[in-house]
């Protein structure tokens, strides 16, 4: 029997893009597959591009509701997957010919993970653009690169609290694992939200190392204009799940980093009610001073700052870039530390 798989397309006033995401999905390559469209209320002719094409190819099935917003859209559809696995696609993207199956072998060979992403390509690419013309900015740029550069489910795992470490729109998930998990509307990213939630349940996700789905960045992107996917709440969801999983029975830890990023991540837990009892940090002017009411110490000083009666407190390093970032991690490992042992990177 042919394994079939669930594409999870939810559509709202993408008239504009509509056609060619679907003909991305129509032309998908060894692999039977179902096209589970969800029109969210569109007020343009979504709608009528959906069904003309439905009525062209049975693959494609059409669910109008009215409008709930991504979340609602998202569980309406998944709710409707029959596939044994669900592949999420935005109705502004385009996916490689050779996507799906490609991630179905890789999920198939690989019982041990419950979904898979791919590597992405953000597009349009036109240099020297700013972000009001709808090009990639560099923030964006960056986040591609790292995106790209994790290819193993370790590497999913090391770094989930850095950023979202998978591309929504490149996702595929085993269909009773995506179901009874489902998504939720807490107010920050609902895809990130859901990658923490099966990762701190001990559900592992891989990565296809493909450049796999074409990825459009333009102003009007929800990711983009919506205050749901704005820092501050990608930073409030990295405080909630470190305070209930790296954080649980720690009230207290250990903060590598005072920055812009760790400051704003220390203001986050400490509404969880986790305290810094030491920040590490470089700066000169810093080392000596107190910042929430921790002593600010430098590097030599971590080994024995983290050491107190009930054990060795968690360390949390909270580093911007990739490459400082790296640096820190060669310094702890000097000091025989492991990360997802002694440390955990939140960026």
């Amino acid at each position: 029997m042919t394994l079939l798989v669930s594409v999870l397309l939810p559509v709202f006033n993408a008239s504009r893009t509509l056609a060619l995401a679907l003909e991305s999905i129509r032309r998908q390559r060894g692999i039977e597959l179902e096209c589970v469209a969800v029109d969210d209320g569109s007020r343009d002719t979504s709608l009528a591009c959906l069904e003309q094409l439905a009525a062209r190819d049975a693959r494609i099935r059409v669910l109008p509701i009215a409008h709930r917003g991504l979340v609602g859209a998202l569980n309406h559809g998944l709710a409707h997957c029959r596939g044994a696995y669900v592949a999420r696609m935005d109705a502004d993207d385009i996916m490689h010919s050779a996507r799906l199956a490609s991630q179905a072998a890789f999920l198939e060979a690989h019982p041990e993970l419950v979904g898979a992403g791919c590597h992405v390509r953000m597009f349009p690419r036109s240099a020297q653009r700013s972000d009001s013309e709808g090009r990639a900015p560099e923030g964006r740029r960056e986040y591609e690169r790292w995106l790209n550069s994790l290819r193993h489910a370790r590497d999913v795992e090391r770094d989930r609290f850095i950023e979202c470490p998978l591309a929504h729109p490149g996702w595929m998930i085993r269909r009773e694992i995506f179901q009874r998990f489902g998504y939720r509307d807490l107010g920050w990213p609902e895809d990130y939200d859901l990658v923490l939630r099966l990762l701190s349940s001990g559900h592992a996700l891989g990565i296809v190392p493909r450049r796999l789905l074409s990825w459009r960045d333009t102003p009007g992107r929800l990711s983009r204009s919506s205050v749901v996917y704005a820092d501050e709440r990608f930073v409030a969801a990295k405080a909630h799940f470190l305070s209930s999983s790296w954080l649980e029975h720690h009230p207290r830890y250990i903060l590598w980093g005072y920055g812009n990023t760790g400051r704003a991540l220390c203001k986050a837990l400490l509404r969880h009610e986790r305290q810094p009892h030491a920040i590490v940090e470089v700066h000169p002017c810093r080392v000596g001073q107190r910042i929430q009411g921790a002593p600010v110490i430098p590097p030599e000083r971590l080994l024995e700052a983290r050491r107190c009666p009930g054990g060795n407190l968690p360390i949390i390093v909270s580093v911007a870039h990739s490459g400082p970032r790296n640096l820190v991690r060669a310094a702890l490992a000097e000091m025989h530390l492991r990360e997802l042992v002694d440390y955990v990177c939140a960026a």
